[in-house]
């Protein structure tokens, strides 16, 4: 029997995430995107909420729950429709906790996980994308050569959130064709992180470039040891967590764009009952709920242990239009007030812009 219910533990997480969202992220959203800042007490009461460690096993510190990217894309969703930034900003670390706990060796995990099990907030992350016009994940032209006992990485990266506090980065690199993950401890030299990025959206989110001339790294941080990692896998996982922020954030729009169609009166009557607006908005319901949908299913096969590559790549790119005509419309069921800063749609258009550029970025 199909049951689209989460369990009960789910339940529980989905409660206490979306109290978080209204009490903390809707209340500070505003001031994030204009300042560029996340407040500090924000950041320690998400990571105080065990978002990464629950899944850690006991013996690295963490509280050895059993991973689960549906529970991961719930929890995703409802941080989304707090704020994106935030959302990315929290779930950082999970850039490298996750890929050391799916695919590292025994070392690595041992060497790295402890970190993310603490009190304070671990600062890490991963650096996927590359400033090229025709960028491909499974085709970078960021190098990995090995030379000895080491590997020397040559290669520009973008789009790397927290990378100028992280004490360590995960950076993936081209080596004999595949793509594989290299392990960069903070400091490491030829490791030079540029200046903070300027973007259209995400503006709380800390991101830079990053410039990688001749970094010189162990063998033993290789992501996998010799064997390399499964990158196939993590990209599903990031993904996956992808669109289910964007169904979160469209969840957003949407609901405020409803609310506002039920309470603006024109010509003696609330816009809602207007036929181009009523259908708009169902069509943009019809949408989100689609894309949930599709992301349970992707996050259900990952869980079973099932190539869930098809599932995950149509997903994203269904999510990344789905999230844009959501958010656009949302501006024009607003009109004029769409567009101005009193309300939080044009915030969510210029994130949702940036879908299809945040190859990597999160990862469930």
């Amino acid at each position: 029997m199909i049951s689209f219910n989460p369990s009960e533990d789910q339940q529980m997480i989905v409660n206490m995430v979306k109290q978080f969202a209204t009490d903390e992220m809707r209340k500070t959203y505003r001031q994030c995107d204009e300042t560029g800042e996340i407040p500090a007490k924000l950041i320690d009461k998400g990571w105080g909420m065990g978002f990464i460690s629950g899944a850690i096993p006991e013996k690295y510190g963490g509280a050895g729950e059993a991973r689960s990217a549906v529970t991961g894309v719930l929890l995703a969703e409802e941080l989304a429709w707090g704020d994106l930034s935030m959302t990315m900003h929290l779930l950082s670390p999970s850039l490298v906790a996750l890929p050391v706990l799916l695919t590292g060796t025994e070392e690595q995990k041992a060497k790295y996980l402890p970190a993310f099990c603490g009190d304070k907030f671990a600062t890490a992350t991963a650096a996927l994308i590359e400033p090229v016009f025709n960028f491909d994940a499974n085709a970078l032209a960021t190098k990995a050569e090995r030379k000895g006992g080491d590997y020397v990485l040559n290669g520009a990266k973008c789009y790397v959130p927290l990378a100028a506090d992280a004490t360590v980065i995960l950076v993936y690199a081209s080596e004999g064709g595949k793509t594989q993950g290299f392990l960069v401890d903070k400091g490491t030299a030829g490791l030079k992180v540029g200046e903070r990025e300027k973007n259209m959206g995400i503006k709380a989110l800390a991101t830079y470039e990053l410039t990688l001339e001749n970094c010189q790294v162990p063998a033993a941080n290789k992501l996998g040891g010799d064997k390399g990692c499964d990158f196939g896998l993590l990209h599903n996982c990031s993904r996956v967590a992808l669109a289910s922020m964007s169904v979160g954030m469209a969840r957003a729009a949407f609901e405020y764009a409803r609310d506002y169609a039920r309470t603006r009166v024109a010509f003696g009557e609330p816009i809602a009952s207007r036929q181009a607006i009523a259908f708009m908005l169902a069509e943009m319901a019809i949408e989100v709920d689609a894309t949930r949908l599709m992301a349970w299913e992707a996050a259900w096969l990952l869980d079973k242990g099932k190539d869930a590559t098809k599932e995950a790549y149509l997903l994203k790119n269904y999510a990344d239009d789905m999230v844009l005509m959501v958010a656009d419309r949302s501006v024009q069921v607003l009109g004029g007030h769409g567009y101005i800063r009193e309300h939080p749609v044009e915030l969510w258009f210029r994130n949702a812009r940036g879908f299809t550029t945040f190859d990597g970025m999160a990862m469930v």
